[in-house]
Order: structure tokens, then C-alpha cells, then sequence
């Protein structure tokens, strides 16, 4: 999941900063293209007004992207690319290079059990265990997903 808070105005396309941003973290997270991945793989953007976001100067022209993902998906390098593809995502979108520097991505990790999905709390292993067993019903009828 991907939330997005910036100053309302900030963004003219919402949608496709949102389907953007979900796409990325899905490449990053090198899960293969399943519904299972696909249909639970999505951001929201936060309009606020400018008086709810400052800096200590008093600033309002920022963007918080925060990314919740399993526990253990994103090694360092895959943080890094991450952190560096959203925050491009983020200043394209809002038409502004310069939004760039005042992007933050924070990246946070769900304990297993704590990805909850359709109703349950999945660990990393039912996770994993759905994968795999859509992989095979998708196999069975001959439209496999692709890593």
C-alpha cells in the first residue's frame, strides 16, 4: 500500500500518479504479475490543505509517500531504487523537478501476520502460499502470470 499526502493542487492526475506509484513498488517488490499482487497493490493520494502540512519554517510545499510492503520484501537495493523511482514518479507527476528535494519516502514494513487481505491477517507464508496456488489455477487454464 501507498499513501500520498501533499498539498491539495499539488497534483493534476491523481489516478495515474496512483496506478504509477502502485506499478513501481510492484516492479521493486519483483512479485510476478498475478491478480493476487495486482488487485492489492495500490496507492491513495492525500489532498490537504496547505495549513496542514510545515515545515519549521513554516513551508508547505512538500510531499510525504509512504509505503507499507511485508516484512523482508525490500533489500537494500531494492529500497534504494524504491525511494529513488517514487520520488521521480512524484515530481513528474506534479509537473515540479524541484519537488524532488522535498519528497519524503518512508518505507514501512508489516510484521508478519499484519498484511491483512480479503479479510485475514496473512503472514508471509499464505502470502506466498496464494501465489502459488494461482499461479497453478492460472497455469491450468493456460494464461499464466509473468514474473
Amino acid at each position: 500500500m501507498i499513501d500520498v499526502y501533499a498539498k491539495a493542487g499539488t497534483f493534476a492526475d491523481r489516478h495515474t500518479l496512483a496506478r504509477d506509484l502502485a506499478a513501481a513498488v510492484m516492479k521493486w517488490e519483483k512479485v510476478p504479475k498475478l491478480p493476487l499482487f495486482q488487485k492489492n497493490t495500490a496507492a491513495f493520494v492525500h489532498d490537504l490543505p496547505s495549513d496542514a502540512i510545515s515545515n519549521v519554517d513554516g513551508e508547505s510545499n512538500y510531499v510525504r509517500v509512504q509505503v507499507l510492503t511485508p516484512v523482508g520484501v525490500l533489500d537494500r537495493d531494492k529500497q534504494l531504487g524504491v525511494v529513488g523511482e517514487l520520488t521521480e514518479i512524484v515530481a513528474t507527476a506534479a509537473h515540479d523537478p524541484t519537488l524532488k528535494a522535498r519528497t519524503w519516502v518512508l518505507i514501512t514494513e508489516s510484521p508478519s501476520g499484519g498484511w491483512g487481505i480479503a479479510g485475514h491477517a496473512n503472514t508471509g507464508d499464505d502470502i506466498a502460499k496464494a501465489a502459488r496456488e494461482q499461479i497453478a489455477a492460472l497455469t491450468a487454464h493456460g494464461a499464466a502470470g509473468k514474473p
